[in-house]
């Protein structure tokens, strides 16, 4: 297979006015390295440059400066069938006129392959894809996971160096989106391509993913794999963005206590004072009087104390959600609210006082000016 790796340096996207004048910049000078058969998501709220991005790759975007390399080749200029890609849409992009096989088959033809391979590739990717019993349909007789499906399957017979996916999923009802998480997940795994998956769906990144790179005002904030973005997040943004619910932030500064070192809330009512032990006390000695933000993520808040390495925090609760085997309480703090993932099957009530117990060795503090995490 030849060499998928995808280099983008330096690459910006700003777009002008009739005059050539610039009006915005979508994508701020960012550089992305991403490894041959790596399934790699862009993820980020609207607005971030993530398709953008994406569409600068698939050659559907002029690049305003920097360059993209697929390989060992720069594709700035090329044209977009001529860069190894194969692009899978938001809308899925099928020519209604056509049944399943032409629609799958269509990029072939254009290549003017042989009849036998056409119809040997198509026959076995609608297959895999469970598609092969409805291939004189056309696409208005489908579902939107089966329109997906072809979709897919248009990008697969072409057997590109990479694979390019824009919010493929979000048309799809909640079970099918759940159901083409895994089934595309499946397919990285057997073709081995490299894909590039955008999304604003954090919950998809985190599942699909080998790396997921967060993007914010056509910045990147953190590159990392699943698990290291949601223990150590490099900044604010990606505390509060990854993670669902999100991380618990909490506004205010260190202080020193009767018994050492406190974080305390910068709130005139229901403010919160946490005490900092264990692996944070030597991070916060650095900061003592300087405005921070506490993180925590709602799941080191748990009903059972553990000497040493917990501390209270008292409130009453706010919302309760009920979610079977554990329960989300949102409870009443100064400068927001704190989130606890409390597993058990009790039912809380909005008003009932409560104490959770805070794990102090999961706590997280950020500089509340240049908002990175301190270490």
């Amino acid at each position: 297979m030849n060499d998928g790796a995808v280099h983008i340096t330096d690459l910006v996207k700003t777009y002008t006015d009739d005059r050539g004048r610039p009006t915005f910049t979508a994508v701020k000078k960012i550089n992305l390295e991403i490894n041959n058969g790596e399934f790699m998501v862009l993820v980020g709220p609207s607005g971030c440059g993530k398709t953008t991005t994406l569409r600068m790759v698939a050659g559907l975007e002029k690049i305003t400066s920097g360059t993209i390399s697929i390989g060992e080749r720069v594709v700035n200029d090329l044209e977009p069938k001529d860069r190894g890609i194969a692009m899978v849409f938001q809308n899925y992009a099928l020519y209604p006129h056509m049944s399943i096989f032409n629609n799958m088959a269509f990029g072939l033809q254009l290549a003017k392959k042989k009849k036998d391979f056409i119809s040997e590739t198509v026959s076995r990717t609608s297959k895999a894809l469970g598609l092969d019993h409805m291939l004189e349909r056309k696409p208005q007789a489908l579902s939107g996971g089966q329109r997906q499906r072809v979709a897919l399957g248009r990008a697969i017979v072409r057997n590109p160096q990479v694979f390019l996916f824009d919010e493929p999923l979000s048309n799809l009802d909640a079970k099918m989106r759940v159901q083409m998480r895994s089934e595309i997940s499946r397919l990285h795994g057997q073709l081995g391509n490299t894909m590039i998956y955008v999304t604003h769906d954090q919950v998809e990144a985190m599942t699909m993913g080998d790396r997921i790179c967060v993007m914010k005002d056509g910045l990147i904030m953190q590159v990392a794999d699943p698990l290291t973005l949601y223990r150590q997040p490099e900044n604010l943004f990606v505390a509060g963005f990854i993670g669902s619910p999100p991380m618990n932030l909490l506004k205010g500064k260190v202080e020193k206590g009767d018994s050492g070192l406190v974080f305390k809330e910068a709130a005139d009512q229901n403010a919160v004072t946490i005490p900092l032990k264990g692996p944070i006390e030597a991070i916060a000695g650095k900061v003592v009087g300087k405005p921070v933000v506490f993180g925590i993520r709602p799941e080191h808040l748990t009903e059972e104390s553990k000497n040493g390495s917990t501390a209270p925090v008292s409130s009453t609760i706010d919302i309760a959600e009920p979610m079977g085997s554990e329960s989300l309480v949102y409870m009443r703090a100064g400068t927001g609210n704190l989130i606890a993932r409390i597993h058990g099957e009790s039912l809380y009530h909005m008003g009932q006082p409560i104490t959770v117990y805070v794990n102090l060795d999961k706590v997280a503090l950020f500089d509340a000016e240049t908002e990175s995490v301190l270490r």
